[in-house]
């Protein structure tokens, strides 16, 4: 009788135990994942040199971009992707780089 309970008592246990690795990627990689899908599908972001970093459902995104529209469509976008729970945009606008003076310099 001894021995059946403890057969009962590990099978409860493996049971319980097994859906935990059988999980695959946590959820914060599969947001990673998503978002950084759903930012390189957009043709006004395109993803790229954006850095996506995902901590409980915290997106934090970081990098540069060309112009201050991309920053806010990115953040927007990111938002909308089941399971994010809140967004910290840290992108940049890039500076243009100044181009040859109009007026030669004396």
């Amino acid at each position: 009788m001894r021995a059946l309970s403890l057969v009962v008592v590990l099978a409860v246990l493996v049971s319980m135990t097994t859906p935990l690795f059988a999980q695959g990627p946590s959820s914060d990689d599969r947001l990673h994942d998503e978002v950084m899908r759903k930012l390189a599908a957009d043709s006004g972001v395109k993803g790229g040199g954006i850095e996506v970093d995902v901590k409980d459902g915290v997106v934090t995104l970081r990098g540069k971009v060309r112009e201050d529209k991309q920053k806010t469509r990115a953040g927007h976008i990111v938002k909308k992707v089941k399971g994010v729970k809140s967004v910290v945009n840290q992108l940049q606008t890039e500076v243009p780089t100044p181009g040859p003076s109009a007026h030669p310099a004396k």
